[in-house]
């Protein structure tokens, strides 16, 4: 795998929807500290439309049942060293089942750019199946899962754009923000795969 450069002296991230209620934007900013990041740019990403929730909180432990959802899928992670919530996304496919390495290139645009994933769709980290197909930031275990087992012809893969709060990598004190699954697809659109409505919806 080639290790491309940046072009600044520090990375940053561009990719964090705009929370415009009051609440969500102290929301986010206590959630960011955990991920490493800085000076995110709000327009490669798609705006939260639902002011962030309270929820009940969900329990941690995966059903006994769903902990082989992604046994014999491997994949590759791409990620800025730094990034804590791109850590806590991986622990939760990871137990899924998911069989993971992880890369930390200098230049994640450029990894985002080789696999097609678009500007507005970006987040924080990019995951590569040994078959090929892209899951971009925060997606639940649940729809990697759902997508690989039958893949729309069209489709290169899912993504999540930005880091909606409380999606899996994301949680902060039971809060929970209504965020799109995207579907990328082999023509450079995309569409909504599924609205995550609840926290729950998750599991």
């Amino acid at each position: 795998m080639t290790i491309f450069t940046t072009t600044s002296n520090r990375k940053s991230y561009r990719y964090l929807p705009t929370f415009i209620q009051g609440s969500a934007v102290f929301l986010v900013a206590a959630v960011l500290s955990a991920c490493g990041q800085s000076d995110i740019d709000a327009s490669n990403a798609s705006p939260v439309e639902a002011e962030t929730t309270q929820v009940a909180q969900v329990v941690a432990e995966n059903p006994a049942d769903n902990t082989d959802l992604l046994k014999n899928v491997s994949a590759t992670i791409y990620k800025d060293a730094n990034c804590g919530c791109c850590k806590e996304w991986i622990e939760h496919t990871q137990s899924y089942g998911l069989h993971s390495t992880v890369e930390h290139p200098a230049d994640l645009s450029l990894i985002k750019d080789r696999y097609g994933v678009p500007a507005e769709t970006r987040s924080c980290h990019t995951a590569i199946t040994t078959d090929g197909y892209v899951f971009e930031g925060h997606v639940p275990a649940k729809y990697v899962a759902e997508f690989l087992q039958n893949p729309p012809a069209q489709a290169i893969g899912l993504a999540v754009p930005g880091m909606p709060v409380g999606s899996p990598g994301m949680e902060y004190q039971g809060q929970f923000a209504p965020y799109q699954i995207m579907q990328i697809n082999k023509d450079g659109t995309k569409q909504v795969y599924v609205e995550v409505e609840s926290a729950e919806q998750q599991l």
